[in-house]
C-alpha cells in the first residue's frame, strides 16, 4: 500500500457536511463518495435509528453498511487507534 501524505486542510476540505442534519459525505476520488447518514428503519418503525456507511458515485449508492448508533463512538475510536498503530 502506498502511503500519501495528506496534509489535515486538504483532508478537511475532502470532508463536506450537508444540511448538517446526521450526513456527512468524503470525497475519496475518482468520483467516489463515503457517506455517513443517520437513518430510521422502515422495516421495525421509524423510532429504530441506524447510522449508514455508504459507497456512492453518482448519486446511487453501491455499497452500505448499517450500524446500530451505540457502537458509532467504539469504531470511531478504533478506526484512529488502527491509523495511529499503522502510521496512517
Amino acid at each position: 500500500m502506498v502511503k500519501e501524505n495528506v496534509p489535515d486542510e486538504d483532508m478537511e476540505e475532502n470532508v463536506e457536511e450537508r444540511s448538517g442534519d446526521g450526513y456527512v459525505e468524503i470525497k475519496m476520488g475518482g468520483g467516489w463518495y463515503m457517506t455517513i447518514s443517520l437513518a430510521h428503519s422502515d422495516r421495525y418503525g421509524s423510532e429504530k435509528e441506524y447510522v449508514e456507511l455508504a459507497k456512492e458515485r453518482g448519486g446511487v449508492k453501491r455499497s452500505r453498511f448499517n450500524l446500530n448508533p451505540v457502537h458509532v463512538r467504539v469504531l470511531g475510536e478504533a478506526l484512529l487507534k488502527f491509523a495511529d498503530d499503522n502510521k496512517l
